[in-house]
Formats: structure tokens, sequence, C-alpha cells
């Protein structure tokens, strides 16, 4: 009994060590998207640690998107027009709403000198939210975690659990970076008005384009 559970943890350790998954999760985690944008205009707007909970929000949004990967749900978006297209333009509106809120005054972009008032668990909501109401993701793992899977492994369940939870530990780390590199330049925006003004726009364009673009999309 021993013996098997060590050869099943030697086998799940080799497969989420494998330098091509690490660099390919690493080179996907990296890539911007809604969660890198969000958790870079939290830490601009509100600070490192405000940009530390937005990392947290959109890594756990990452928790259905692989469940249903590893239990096969995502098949059911891949096969079920309607059940994706709800999901997906639920996903349209709140990346929308997202442009809206950061061009508000006292929305999650507003740089004031004076600490936020806003909620650090509703930031960390909103960025979970932003991955949960994105069916593109569930559909990533379904396609994404089983090409690391080698055939011959006993335990696929938990291999694929292992991969995932190796991939949100990666978009941890890299999104609370992001954060806090952006949090950095906060005092420089505070003191310049003009030039937090042009980042409010850039990043709820950004929100509104990858909106569109989800709306759009034929997958």
């Amino acid at each position: 009994m021993l013996a098997r559970h060590a050869t099943n943890f030697d086998e799940i350790w080799n497969t989420i060590m494998n330098s091509e998954y690490l660099l390919t999760s690493l080179i996907v985690v990296l890539l911007p998207g809604s969660g890198v944008v969000y958790t870079l205009s939290i830490g601009l707007g509100r600070g490192w640690l405000a940009s530390i909970f937005a990392a947290f929000g959109c890594t756990m949004g990452i928790i259905p998107a692989a469940a249903a990967s590893i239990v096969g749900l995502a098949a059911i978006l891949h096969t079920s027009a309607l059940a994706f297209q709800v999901l997906k333009f639920l996903g349209v509106a709140y990346l929308l709403y997202m442009a809206w809120r950061i061009l508000q005054d006292g929305g999650d972009l507003d740089v004031r000198e004076e600490k936020s008032k806003t909620p650090l668990v509703k930031i960390a909501v909103n960025g979970m939210l932003l991955n949960i109401l994105n069916p593109k993701l569930s559909l990533f793992f379904f396609a994404f975690l089983p090409q690391f899977v080698p055939s011959n492994v006993q335990n696929t369940s938990l291999t694929l659990l292992s991969l995932a939870l190796v991939f949100m530990l990666l978009t941890f780390i890299v999104f609370a970076v992001y954060g806090v590199a952006a949090s950095l330049a906060r005092d420089y925006f505070i003191a310049s008005p003009g030039v937090m003004n042009w980042f409010k726009r850039v990043f709820a364009g950004t929100f509104g384009f990858l909106g569109v673009k989800l709306a759009f999309s034929n997958s």
C-alpha cells in the first residue's frame, strides 16, 4: 500500500515538475488578460495590499474552471451552445461593468492619498468573478491540462488537480508581482492626476475591448 502511494506521488511530482509544463504555464499566466489588467489597475489605484487581494481573487476564480475540466463539466460548455452563450454574455456584461466602474469617481482606479474605503474582500470577489464568468477559461483547462498527463499515470484526477494547483500558484505569484510593481508607481500618479486620468481611460478601454472581443468570439 505504502509503495503504491509512493509511486503515485513520484508520478505526480514528476508530472508537475515537468519543465515544459512549468514554462508553458508561466507564459500563459504572463500574457495580458482581464486578470492582469484588473490586478494592475488595483495596484495603481489602491496600493500593494489591495493588489494582493486582487491577485488572490483572480487565482480563486480559476477553481471552478479547473474543477470543471477535471470532472468533465467543461465538455457541457463545449457541446451546449446555450450554456456557453449564457455564461459568455454574463462575462461580457461584467467586463463592460468593470470598464464603467474604473471611469467613475471613487472607482477602483481612483487614486487618492487617503485610504480607500473599498473593502478588500470586495476587491478579491471582483477579481474572482472576472475568471468565473469567462467560459473560455474552462475550455482552456479542458484542453490544456490533459496534454501534460502521461498515458500510464495511475491517478488521473489527482494528477490533473496537482497541475491545476501549480498553475494557480504561478498565477498568484505573477499577478501579485504585477500588482505590487504597479503600486510602487502610485505616489507618482497621485502627484500627476492628468496621467492617472489617461491610465483610467486605457484600463477602461482594455476591459471594454476584452468584453467586445468575447462577445463576438465564435467559440
